[in-house]
């Protein structure tokens, strides 16, 4: 009973993930694109990594298959599904195996800056593909640089998330209570307060 309840809280929790990236993701593209055709920040990838960041790959690769399709229903731009589609499992590929081999060595930020520019980079490799036009790769350093850009506002977004939100928070959504993860160490760099300190000392010296 335990674990289904766990499970329907995370059903619950990637659909409130999906809501609000969707929501982003609608709001963005209502703004013209910035230097580049079709090119946008990305700011409804903040929800995936934490997604990613809170419960794992599966549930994050959840979000982005359920908000890209989704995104493309509602932004009545169907056509374009194949490029958001194969861009945000790109980056979600990428960021899944860093943060599962290389995290903490590398940072929240780091994850989500070299799968920005993954994202674009696929992005414009399937635009060459489709439209059969070499030319566009003349973009190519500018997608990446907007990767730089889009993926440190959203890899701090994360971080700011986590950081300044009490884990027992996403316990609580969870329904779990142990277990170490990107999450816990984001909170764990927090300095210890001085009257952790104080005590301790005092207690040597006694």
């Amino acid at each position: 009973m335990r674990k289904q309840r766990s499970i329907t809280k995370r059903i619950a929790a990637d659909a409130l993930f999906t809501a609000l990236g969707l929501i982003t993701f609608l709001i963005e593209n209502l703004f013209p694109p910035l230097f580049i055709p079709g090119a946008k920040m990305g700011l409804s990838n903040i929800f995936s990594l934490a997604a990613l960041i809170l419960y794992g790959p599966v549930d994050a690769f959840a979000v982005v298959i359920a908000r890209t399709l989704l995104g493309s229903v509602f932004a009545g731009n169907v056509s374009a599904l194949i490029y958001s589609f194969t861009g945000g499992i790109v980056a979600m590929a990428v960021s899944s195996l860093l943060v599962c081999l290389a995290y903490p060595h590398i940072s929240v930020m780091a994850v989500s800056v070299v799968a920005a520019v993954a994202h674009n980079i696929m992005q414009n490799i399937m635009f060459v593909v489709i439209s059969q036009t070499s030319i566009v790769f003349s973009y190519m350093p500018y997608l990446a640089l907007l990767g730089l850009l889009s993926g440190a506002i959203v890899g701090a977004a994360v971080m700011l998330i986590f950081r300044r939100v009490p884990l027992n928070v996403y316990r609580r959504a969870l329904g779990e209570y142990g277990g170490e993860g990107p999450a816990q160490s984001l909170q764990s760099e927090e300095p210890s307060s001085p009257d952790e300190g104080q005590s301790d000392d005092g207690q040597q010296n006694q």
